[in-house]
């Protein structure tokens, strides 16, 4: 049975790649839009809740779309890791031209930057989650959260660079030959591998499964939660807080 299935898809390829066949094309989306899901759940679990999944759904069909157009099988590469990476890159540069996070949050967040600036110099050391919510009349979940927001609302706008002439026409997140490092990329890419070993290692053990399982292993905060046997809630306030702890690590270190 499943041989068959197997013939059943590469003829949809066939038809799709030879001749553009739009019912073969309309097949191919049905079969990997649970890549879509899958890249949308795990975005959308960085992203505050008045971001709607159906809109990341729709960039990420874009990115779907595109992949199917674009995709090459004479390259030594597996449709599932191309379509992955124009799938994410889709939702990501979709929420860059959306300004998804609200002028409010950053103002937040201005105010609580300058709050643990402050509460640093008082104490002369690291300060907690709790200790700047109190500061500010507000929760430590909300400290959490505006903060973990409108980092990832930077490293977005931080991975937009322009591109040359010859790039125009294509998307920035074209696929890159990784066994072609440059030797200054190779240098790099060890030491923020170093640094990131040596700030997850300052976690806790909880924080340090959540961290590995959610970003290593790509499990969504659900699986997550069976694995360790709690809330999905509970884990994304686990989540939360490595995040800011590693945030506050990263930028002394830097």
């Amino acid at each position: 049975m499943a041989h068959i299935f197997a013939n059943e898809e590469q003829q949809c390829w066939q038809k799709w790649l030879y001749s553009r066949d739009s019912e073969a094309g309309n097949e191919l989306i049905q079969k990997y839009m649970p890549l879509v899901d899958y890249h949308v759940q795990r975005i959308a679990a960085s992203l505050p809740k008045s971001v709607k999944k159906d809109d990341l759904k729709s960039f990420g069909l874009l990115g779907l779309y595109d992949a199917l157009e674009k995709f090459d099988p004479s390259r030594d590469l597996k449709f599932d890791t191309y379509a992955s990476f124009r799938i994410r890159g889709a939702i990501l540069d979709g929420l860059r031209k959306e300004d998804w996070l609200p002028r409010s949050t950053r103002e937040k967040a201005k105010k609580i930057e300058a709050a643990i600036e402050r509460l640093e110099q008082k104490y002369m050391r690291f300060v907690t989650a709790k200790e700047v919510a109190d500061e500010l009349n507000m929760t430590e979940e909300e400290v959490y959260t505006i903060m973990n927001e409108e980092f990832f609302a930077n490293v977005l706008s931080l991975d937009e660079r322009p591109l040359d002439d010859e790039e125009q026409e294509q998307t920035a997140f074209a696929i890159r030959d990784e066994k072609a490092f440059l030797p200054e990329e190779y240098v790099l890419k060890e030491e923020l591998s170093s640094q990131l070993a040596e700030v997850i290692r300052q976690l806790n053990e909880k924080e340090q499964l959540v961290i590995s399982l959610f970003y290593k292993e790509e499990l969504t905060f659900t699986e997550i939660a069976q694995i360790m046997g709690l809330s999905t809630s509970r884990v994304s306030q686990i989540h939360a807080k490595a995040l800011f702890k590693m945030r506050k690590i990263l930028e002394k270190a830097l």
